[in-house]
């Protein structure tokens, strides 16, 4: 069972950063996966390195692209960001210290963090870059 299915609200209308999107929904839901009873540690960790490098990397293409475009909220998308990955961060590390407790924060907190970002930050950007 996946945890998160791709909708057509998630675009911004970019296909670079609408495929990357894709991309870690499909990471995310790797990772809950391997939440299991007990869930396996190494590759739990593993996948939580992936979505940390791929959700760096987007941001950075999507910040670019803010920028190329004088996007009127950079300044707070990009502070969002870093949010989320300190977020994602403090998630692994508490996966790291107690892999239980870990598992289960991860269950609770891995989508949300994702929809989140997506109703906010990133509709308002589909609206400024989108097809109109």
């Amino acid at each position: 069972m996946n945890l998160l299915e791709w909708k057509s609200d998630y675009s911004v209308g970019v296909e670079s950063v609408d495929a990357e999107h894709r991309e870690m929904i499909e990471l995310i839901n790797d990772v809950y996966a391997k939440l299991g009873n007990p869930p396996d540690a190494e590759d739990v960790e593993e996948c939580l390195e992936n979505i940390h490098t791929a959700i760096s990397l987007h941001f950075a293409l999507e910040e670019r692209i803010m920028r190329e475009n004088s996007y009127f909220e950079y300044e707070e998308h990009k502070e969002d960001h870093e949010d989320l990955l300190d977020e994602i961060r403090d998630l692994m590390d508490e996966f790291v210290v107690d892999t239980d407790a870990g598992a289960r924060l991860l269950e609770k907190r891995l989508s949300d963090w994702f929809a989140r970002h997506f109703a906010t930050f990133d509709a308002r950007l589909h609206g400024k870059l989108g097809p109109h």
